[in-house]
């Protein structure tokens, strides 16, 4: 697991770079602001019920959540199931509202 900071994702974002965001919340975050992750909710990756990922298997994915501590975790999980270009977002949503 790598680390991103919010200025470099948006950076990318603004450049139009296609990334693979996984959000790690729960649903109701997700709904309630969202920067256009996929919806995998912690709960599920620790239950390796990650089908959806599979074909991301060797991408980069830029993994997101409130604060920075689940999608840390999230990152874990996934580089232990053979995930190679996992990063988590620093600091997470709150981060990215505040800048």
């Amino acid at each position: 697991m790598q680390l991103i900071t919010v200025a470099e994702l948006k950076d990318r974002l603004s450049n139009g770079e296609k990334i693979n965001l996984v959000d790690v919340r729960e649903i109701s975050e997700h709904n309630e602001f969202n920067i256009g992750g996929i919806l995998v909710p912690l709960g599920k990756i620790q239950a390796m019920d990650i089908g959806e990922l599979e074909a991301l298997k060797e991408q980069e994915l830029i993994c997101y959540c409130r604060s920075g501590n689940r999608s840390g975790q999230a990152c874990q999980i996934l580089d232990m199931l053979g995930f190679t270009h996992t990063k988590n977002l620093q600091g997470g949503m709150l981060a990215w509202q505040k800048a």
